[in-house]
């Protein structure tokens, strides 16, 4: 895990560095990032932010140090990472993320002060707590991140219960309401079977509103989305500090087509909170503060007597029993030339749907793959196939668009013809995190076959996101890097 030298990356010959530069991609035992809101090294990794070094491809393994933050202030035995290291831990290959300036880093817009902190945990450790400070007001973002540019104590604190983290399991927490504007988050993953703690930065732009006259406080909203169906049902769940709280939560069901119209459900849920309750008010606020239902989106207000912190929308849909999908116009062959074929297939449905159709050849791996939105009653759709002689099976998934209902049709496929296509055990990006050295993946935007390098260059293969692609084979700039083409 961690080194007792924080400063193990100065000193050492180009060679060596490079060696560093390549262990922590393949074998670096750090294990977790701020997900949402995201932390400054994953905003790296999705291409927000730039000129990140390393933590482009590590945010799990950015800012792993020494626990017991904030200790050192005031001639205490300093812990956790040092003044002006914060955001790095101190790792030399992440210090970019020490660099500090009031436009140096993308920040996310925070609209509400119930907030979720989610962790995505790549490796979990025992968790003893998981600590949220913030940014002092008047605090200066033109200086190295500091322990005095920090509340002396967090404004949220989860205890961990020494057990195994959950990635999803969201920590609810409240941004004090004298904050707003541009603000450092510091999130701290305390560790309990090691010496160590994960020090996540989140740059945001506190843009919601403070506690608003008359006692209420903005808890959530009501936002028209999908179209519903009679008998789907529609609730806001409304949630303290100790969980769903049900005597606020609140639900209607879905009587007419009109009713199901997104701006009328929301109208009526408004208009059903109001009804019910009298620390809970849905709408929108006019000059005078007084708050009425509209058809549209509608605001949800708390008074504190009802400890309610935020609201989260649930909608209870059913399966539409009425869709229908079906594969049409499969050939009674397809030949193939030097292993591969363009195989044409026709789909019936009577919904919009997300089409995702498979060739599986006799061993059930996927030799052909496609994904579209089918709309209409009839799609001609058109697969490119790399594969052997023989009898395969098409698998047809449709998803409505609303993602109520799904369906699935397969049917045999034999394929004729000449063999010869190169062998690969994946369709980039499949299974991306089981990638290793010799792992082959076919690359449909160039239809080649690539395999990984060797350790430690194997540890870039698995270093993709469609925002940040360096490696991807035969596209990212640095492909070469991680693969070989066959």
């Amino acid at each position: 895990m961690i080194k007792k030298d924080l400063s193990r990356w100065g000193g050492i010959s180009s060679l060596a560095f490079l060696s560093a530069l390549l262990i922590p991609a393949q074998s670096a035992q750090a294990h977790g990032y701020l997900n949402d809101p995201p932390s400054r090294a994953f905003q790296c990794q999705k291409g927000l932010n730039k000129d990140c070094g390393g933590a482009q491809y590590e945010p799990q393994s950015v800012g792993e140090t020494f626990k017991g933050f904030p200790a050192g202030v005031g001639g205490a035995p300093l812990q956790g990472p040092v003044d002006g290291k914060i955001a790095s831990g101190g790792i030399g290959l992440f210090s970019a993320m020490d660099a500090q300036s009031a436009n140096r880093w993308h920040q996310t817009e925070i609209h509400d002060r119930n907030i979720s902190f989610d962790w995505k945990y790549t490796a979990a450790h025992p968790a003893t707590k998981h600590e949220y400070f913030i940014t002092r007001n008047g605090w200066n973002p033109n200086e190295p991140l500091k322990r005095a540019t920090f509340e002396g104590t967090p404004f949220c604190s989860v205890d961990g219960g020494n057990v195994l983290p959950v990635s999803g399991q969201k920590h609810a927490c409240v941004i004090p309401q004298d904050k707003t504007g541009s603000h450092i988050i510091l999130g701290i993953w305390t560790v309990g079977d090691t010496d160590a703690a994960f020090y996540n930065v989140v740059d945001v732009n506190i843009l919601a509103e403070p506690d608003l006259p008359g006692g209420w406080s903005a808890v959530g909203s009501i936002t028209p989305s999908a179209t519903l169906l009679v008998g789907d049902k529609v609730k806001a769940r409304a949630f303290t500090g100790a969980g769903e709280s049900a005597a606020y939560s609140v639900e209607i069901p879905i009587d007419s087509a009109e009713e199901g119209l997104p701006q009328n459900w929301a109208f009526k849920l408004a208009e059903k909170i109001n009804q019910s309750q009298t620390l809970i008010q849905a709408g929108i606020r006019d000059e005078q503060g007084n708050i009425a239902p509209v058809k549209g989106k509608n605001n949800l207000y708390a008074q504190k007597d009802s400890s309610v912190v935020r609201y989260e929308l649930k909608l209870d849909v059913k399966e539409d029993a009425l869709a229908r999908m079906a594969l049409s116009g499969i050939s009674s062959e397809y030949v193939l030339d030097k292993g591969r074929a363009k195989v044409r297939f026709a789909m019936l449905a009577n919904r919009d749907m997300n089409i995702e159709a498979t060739l599986f050849d006799a061993n059930n791996k996927p030799v052909g793959t496609l994904k579209t939105l089918a709309q209409g009653d009839s799609n001609t759709l058109e697969m490119d196939v790399r594969s052997e002689p023989g009898t395969h099976h098409m698998t047809l998934l449709g998803t409505t668009v609303d993602g109520r209902t799904t369906r699935q049709d397969t049917q045999p496929v034999n394929l004729t013809g000449e063999g010869g296509a190169k062998d690969y055990h994946f369709v980039f990006p499949q299974n991306l995190e089981s990638y290793e050295a010799g792992t082959r993946v076919l690359q449909p935007k160039t239809d080649e076959v690539y395999e990984c390098k060797p350790f430690p260059l194997s540890g870039y293969c698995k270093q993709y996101l469609p925002t940040a692609n360096g490696f991807e084979p035969g596209v990212g700039d640095h492909w070469q890097t991680a693969w070989e083409q066959l």
